[in-house]
């Protein structure tokens, strides 16, 4: 039997992916470095060995599957070289897995991830479902009819997949430093658009969206009037959301979401929009809807006495927006004490006015220092010149995370893309 050696296992993506092989009844292993990440917990569960970093993990017969984060020059592919062990890429052995299943990609500036959890579970009520989740969530079922995956756009890698189905959630101007400005992300997008084989669903609120050309049809959902799938009457309080959707000004089916935010029923309604046209009955629609636990890091929430502190993925001032309505509508009557890290240098000195006026909506801000990542780390700007452009604004470090406890009656939200889980487990341990 094959062993499948995932070098970076630890990544989302590839996180995902590892658990699909093996729930598939493959043999795999993987390396990574010595560094807690939340995406290496469901693969202890299933017994899955994580290694550190080494060239001497590569042995003949394997196969070695790359995280996108690494060069052809790591140590472990330079062996694998050496040897004539097989190596691909992430995203290129992934396009190639969907040929087997009805293919459903979920892309977008924002809200891939708790996109694709939500397309997963509405399938997963339907028929048999493998699915691949950017949150480290992965399944695979041995009969999957369905195979729902999230397909980034960084780096154009999502122009590795043919997928069936493609819902493109919005075209946001982010990863500065691959993208040259927003025309070349658009050119990106529309190069996936011609690779998709059987239909697209669009957001047809978002501008460039609206543009793209596609060889198969393009379903647009959204709060317009214009678009195929519409909502309305949306109604929001402290529980989610409810409202009516209208397929071609026709009343369709009212719909329930233990979801907050405007970004939150535009998700819901991508898979409604999908799920329709696929023939799943709009009642099981419902219930999935209503049933669905949401995906790691986003909005997560966890009480500890009368504070609440949520844990987000958030790292793009629209995500910061988003994140920070979902909490002002869950919790209307409290303080709602933002705690940001920024991700990348690239990325904070691109937005960095963008992301002060994001974080203005909070009512106090803390900013922690600018986590780089395995491709950058490194700037000409810290945290402070970020700091300086927000009105009641401390930059925090996990020895005085005590700060936080003055606040009563308040909702704090820990955001990033980095490790800033570090401050709120450091927090959590003196509340």
């Amino acid at each position: 039997m094959t062993v499948f050696h995932f070098t970076g296992i630890k990544g989302s993506g590839m996180s995902s992916l590892a658990q699909i092989l093996h729930d598939s009844g493959n043999q795999v292993q993987g390396s990574d470095i010595d560094k807690h990440f939340f995406t290496e917990d469901p693969l202890r569960k299933l017994g899955i060995s994580i290694l550190p970093f080494d060239a001497n993990n590569i042995q003949k017969g394997m196969t070695v599957i790359a995280g996108n984060a690494y060069r052809d020059d790591h140590e472990e592919l330079t062996r694998a070289n050496e040897l004539g062990v097989d190596v691909i890429r992430y995203h290129k052995f992934l396009g190639n897995l969907m040929g087997q299943f009805i293919s459903v990609g979920i892309t977008g500036s924002h809200g891939k991830t708790s996109t694709t959890g939500l397309m997963s579970h509405i399938l997963s009520g339907f028929a048999p479902t493998s699915y691949l989740i950017g949150d480290g969530t992965g399944h695979g079922e041995s009969q999957a009819e369905y195979f729902a995956f999230e397909a980034c756009e960084y780096r154009r890698h999502f122009l590795a997949y043919h997928p069936d189905y493609m819902i493109m959630t919005n075209i946001d101007f982010d990863h500065p430093d691959y993208f040259k400005g927003i025309d070349d992300v658009v050119d990106a997008f529309q190069s996936m658009a011609l690779q998709v084989n059987k239909a697209i669903f669009a957001c047809g609120d978002d501008v460039h969206l609206q543009k793209i050309q596609a060889n198969v049809p393009v379903v647009f959902y959204g709060f317009g009037s214009e678009n195929d799938f519409e909502a309305r009457n949306v109604v929001k309080n402290t529980l989610g959301s409810t409202f009516d959707v209208f397929v071609r000004n026709e009343f369709y089916h009212t719909f329930e979401i233990p979801l907050f935010g405007d970004h939150a029923v535009l998700n819901a309604m991508a898979v409604i929009s999908l799920s329709s046209y696929e023939g799943i009955p709009a009642d099981v629609i419902h219930q999935q809807l209503l049933s669905f636990g949401g995906v790691k890091r986003r909005f997560t929430e966890r009480i500890k006495g009368d504070k609440i502190l949520i844990d987000d993925y958030a790292h793009h001032p629209t995500e910061i927006k988003a994140t920070l309505q979902s909490a002002r509508q869950k919790y209307p009557e409290r303080n709602i004490i933002a705690i940001f890290q920024p991700h990348t240098f690239s990325r904070t000195r691109t937005f960095l006015n963008e992301f002060a006026e994001s974080l203005e909506i909070a009512d106090f801000v803390y900013l922690c220092d600018i986590f780089g990542s395995a491709r950058e780390n490194a700037g000409d700007l810290t945290i402070q010149d970020l700091c300086d452009l927000i009105e009641n604004c401390v930059i925090l470090k996990t020895e005085e995370i005590d700060v936080l406890l003055e606040y009563e009656n308040a909702v704090y939200l820990f955001m990033g893309a980095g490790d800033v889980q570090k401050f709120q487990a450091a927090f959590e341990k003196i509340i």
